[in-house]
C-alpha cells in the first residue's frame, strides 16, 4: 500500500497540467495520466506555459527597474547584480562570437536569465506552490509542474528557436548557395569533380546530422539534468511520510542536494547560453 501511494505521488508529480481535446471530443484539462497522453500532440502544458510566461516578465520587469533606477554614484543590489551578468555574458559573447552582430548579447543574457529563473524553480520545496495552486483552484487533484525546464517540450521549444536563427544566419551570411556547398561539399572534398559528386551523399549525411544534433543536444542536456534533479527532490520528500527518522534524514539529503542543485541550475543556463553562442558564432563564419 505504501508502495502504491509513493508511486501515484511520484508520478502526480510529474505529470502536467494538461489542456487538449478529450476523448468525448471536447476540449478540456485532462483528469489523469492517460487522458494527457490520449490528447496527443495538440495538447497543451499550461503550468509550463504560465510558469515559463511568468518568469520572462519577471526577468523584464527587474531589468527595467534596475535600469530606471540605473546610477553612477550609489548603486544598488539590483543594479550591481544586473551589472555583474551584463558584463559576465558580454565578456563571453567577445570572446566566442567572432561575427558582427547586435542581437547576440541580447539574446544571450535573455537566455542565460531566463533559463535559470526556470532552473531556479526546482529549489522550491517540491509541495508548496502545487498546494498553492491546488488550493487557489479548489481542486485537490489537479496536476502542476512548476519547473518548466524539466519538460522537454519547453527545452526543446528553446532550441528549435535557437535552431531557427542558425539556419537564417547561416543562409543569410553564406546564401543559399554557401550554406547548401557546406552541407554537400565538407568535410571530404576533392579537385575530381566526379570524386565529389560521389562524395555528396556522404558529406549530406555527416553534415546532416551534425547540424539536427544541435537542437537535440541543446535540449536534451538541459532536461535530462533538470529532470533528473526533480526526480531526486521528489524521492527525497516522500522520505517525510517514513517516521521521524527517515523525516529526519530527509532534511539533510535535501539540504545537501539544494546546495549541490545550485551548481546544476547555475552551469545549466551558462552551458545552454555558451552553446547558442558557439552555434552562432559557426553560422556566421564564412571561410570556404
Amino acid at each position: 500500500m505504501a508502495a502504491e501511494s509513493a508511486s501515484g505521488y511520484i508520478q502526480h508529480h510529474l505529470t502536467n497540467l494538461t489542456y487538449g481535446r478529450l476523448a468525448s471530443g471536447e476540449w478540456g484539462f485532462a483528469h489523469n495520466a492517460l487522458e494527457a497522453k490520449q490528447m496527443g500532440f495538440w495538447a497543451f502544458h499550461v503550468d509550463t506555459l504560465g510558469v515559463s510566461v511568468i518568469l520572462g516578465v519577471l526577468f523584464i520587469l527587474l531589468f527595467r527597474a534596475a535600469a530606471r533606477r540605473a546610477t553612477s554614484d550609489r548603486p544598488g543590489a539590483l543594479q550591481n547584480l544586473v551589472e555583474v551578468m551584463v558584463e559576465f555574458v558580454d565578456g563571453s559573447v567577445k570572446d566566442t562570437f567572432h561575427g558582427r552582430n547586435a542581437l547576440i548579447a541580447p539574446l544571450a543574457l535573455t537566455i542565460f536569465v531566463w533559463v535559470f529563473l526556470m532552473n531556479f524553480m526546482d529549489l522550491l520545496p517540491v509541495d508548496w506552490l502545487p498546494k498553492l495552486i491546488a488550493l487557489v483552484t479548489g481542486d485537490p487533484h489537479v496536476f502542476s509542474r512548476v519547473v518548466p525546464t524539466t519538460d522537454p517540450n519547453a527545452t526543446l521549444g528553446l532550441a528549435l528557436s535557437v535552431f531557427a536563427l542558425i539556419l537564417f544566419y547561416s543562409i543569410k551570411v553564406k546564401g543559399i548557395g554557401g550554406f547548401l556547398g557546406e552541407l554537400a561539399l565538407h568535410p571530404f572534398s576533392s579537385k575530381n569533380i566526379l570524386v565529389q559528386i560521389v562524395l555528396i551523399p556522404v558529406n549530406l549525411l555527416l553534415e546532416l546530422v551534425t547540424l539536427i544534433a544541435k537542437p537535440i543536444s541543446l535540449a536534451l542536456r538541459l532536461f535530462g539534468n533538470l529532470y533528473a534533479g526533480e526526480l531526486i527532490f521528489i524521492l527525497i520528500a516522500i522520505m517525510f511520510g517514513g517516521g521521524l527518522l527517515l523525516g529526519a534524514l530527509g532534511v539533510a539529503l535535501q539540504w545537501a542536494w539544494a546546495v549541490f542543485h545550485i551548481l546544476i541550475i547555475v552551469l545549466q543556463a551558462f552551458i545552454f547560453m555558451m552553446l547558442t553562442i558557439v552555434y552562432l558564432s559557426m553560422a556566421h563564419e564564412d571561410n570556404h
